[in-house]
């Protein structure tokens, strides 16, 4: 006989058998395609995003009753019209040459729009923007790594390499490294910084106080007004050279060109001047004259008459 332990265990296997369902692989790897693409960043586009230009309201795009006007002039300079109508700042624009009414401050009351050529404006905000660019740009922070009990001969090395940064206009950030159980000598590494900070008194000051930061003690040195004025002064100066360089480059060419065209004027006047020379403008006076003696031989020949006289007439 069966017993009844027997089965009750068949019964609960078959149950458990039933009810067990097989995964769905399919499921299984798209959800680890998913994850594999997130972890690489998504499916988002490739390559670098592209901006779009700011381009601003001009012509029928500006939604303004009344707007005061500014007319572009040939030297650089704005003139005034005062304040007109949205279609009498078109005509006008249009008046002009048929150039452009572009709003240039939207939040003045009324708004304030220019009459320029659209491709002179952007091609002169494009300048103005490189130029602010160039002239506040950023200043870098260079590093100066040191040990707590770094030697002579190298700290000479990084003073002189910290001095070379700052006379360029850069800040530097000064930093003691220690390594394992060295950090209990923190205070050698912030006596360190105060001394290298001293050295370069003369033309750096420091911000703040030396701060920790886990196995490192660092502190930003940035050059002093005098240092950046130097710099600027410097900066000015050189893009002053550069430009009567080649304003006196411009002038040595006008000049040659000028020296030419008299050259050439001049070896033309002597060629001319040498044509004339080889004509004889007297040769008409002796034509006459020739003429003359031949009338003279015929005479000679046929005796004057009245018959001859009449026939030769």
């Amino acid at each position: 006989m069966v017993s009844t332990k027997t089965v009750v265990a068949a019964a609960l296997l078959a149950s458990t058998s039933n009810a067990f369902v097989a995964p769905n692989v399919g499921s299984v790897r798209s959800t680890t395609t998913s994850l594999n693409a997130i972890r690489r960043g998504g499916r988002g586009p490739r390559g670098p995003v592209r901006q779009t230009e700011y381009k601003p309201p001009m012509n029928d795009e500006i939604n303004h009753s009344e707007v005061r006007v500014n007319v572009a002039t040939k030297d650089g300079k704005d003139e005034p019209l005062g304040i007109l109508s949205k279609a009498d700042a078109l005509a006008k624009a249009k008046e002009l040459g048929g150039l452009d009414l572009i709003l240039i401050n939207d939040n003045s009351d009324p708004p304030v729009c220019k009459i320029v050529d659209y491709s002179k404006y952007r091609y002169a905000q494009e300048k103005k923007r490189k130029e602010k660019a160039k002239n506040s740009k950023a200043t870098e922070i260079k590093e100066v790594k040191m040990s707590y009990k770094i030697g002579d001969h190298d700290y000479t090395v990084r003073l002189k390499a910290a001095t070379k940064f700052i006379k360029q206009g850069n800040r530097v950030k000064a930093t003691v490294q220690f390594r394992g159980r060295e950090i209990q000598h923190d205070k050698l590494g912030f006596e360190l910084l105060d001394r290298l900070a001293d050295d370069l008194e003369d033309m750096a000051n420091m911000e703040g106080k030396p701060r920790r930061e886990g196995r490192t003690i660092g502190a930003i040195l940035s050059p002093t007004p005098e240092v950046v004025k130097a710099i600027n002064d410097a900066k000015r100066k050189k893009e002053k050279d550069k430009k009567k360089a080649k304003a006196e480059s411009l002038a040595k060419r006008d000049a040659d060109i000028a020296a030419g065209a008299v050259a050439a004027e001049q070896e033309e006047e002597k060629i001319i001047g040498g044509v004339l020379d080889g004509i004889d403008l007297d040769d008409d006076d002796d034509d006459f004259d020739d003429d003359d003696d031949m009338d003279a031989s015929l005479d000679e020949l046929l005796g004057s008459s009245k018959a001859t006289d009449d026939l030769f007439a």
